[in-house]
């Protein structure tokens, strides 16, 4: 039996076709394994970001109401301190929703190309889309920016694995290519709207001083 082996080994050019397979397959498995751990971290990093989104948005409402509080009583200090609270959160809130945005299209694209098990050069945008990122949180909360260092890395060695990263060559190009821009700038804009729908427009503090001092007068 174990001549008849060597024989087809030898007849082969070295491995059998069952051994091209499971060596095949061996290498692909890791893969999947470490593209499945890293949306699982992208889904886990999502709901944290929804948790504390929510938690901005309760104390921007505390404050709206306090403003139209100080308004009502004519403190105009008070309520452009407020204001400008309001808009240090806001601007914060929209940050996170990008980054929010951004990484459920890339757990989308993720869940493509683990379906499709191929197309791993898909992932070579994404991996400029998650350093940018990694910058809007910093700021915010830093520990998702030590997080997303992680993801980052994890999803260049797939990528280097699959044979994608030799043709990719990850250059400067490769994280501010065309395509990452578009997931960034198509998040942005989601991110905009949401915003919108979101929180109510702050009552304009100069103009109340302006009409307050005219009554005066």
């Amino acid at each position: 039996m174990g001549n008849i082996v060597d024989i087809a080994k030898r007849w082969e050019g070295g491995e059998s076709v069952g051994e091209k397979l499971k060596k095949a397959f061996a290498k692909k498995e890791p893969i999947k394994y470490k593209l499945l751990m890293a949306n699982y971290k992208i889904k886990g990093l999502v709901s944290r970001i929804g948790i504390q989104l929510e938690r901005m948005k309760e104390r921007d409402r505390v404050l709206f109401e306090r403003v139209v509080d100080a308004l009502i009583s004519k403190d105009t200090t008070r309520a452009t301190m407020l204001a400008n609270e309001i808009a240090e959160i806001r601007k914060a809130v929209k940050q996170l929703t990008v980054v929010q945005i951004a990484l459920e299209q890339i757990s989308m694209r993720i869940e493509t190309v683990v379906l499709m098990g191929e197309a791993f050069v898909q992932l070579a945008p994404v991996i400029g889309v998650v350093r940018e990122l990694r910058g809007l949180v910093r700021g915010i909360m830093p520990e998702f920016s030590y997080e997303m260092i992680e993801l980052e890395e994890n999803l260049r060695e797939v990528v280097t694995e699959s044979g994608e990263g030799l043709s990719v060559g990850f250059t400067e190009a490769t994280y501010s290519s065309p395509e990452a821009r578009k997931i960034l700038e198509e998040a942005r804009i989601v991110a905009e709207q949401r915003m919108k729908e979101s929180f109510p427009e702050l009552p304009s503090v100069s103009t109340t001083e302006s009409k307050a001092e005219t009554k005066v007068s």
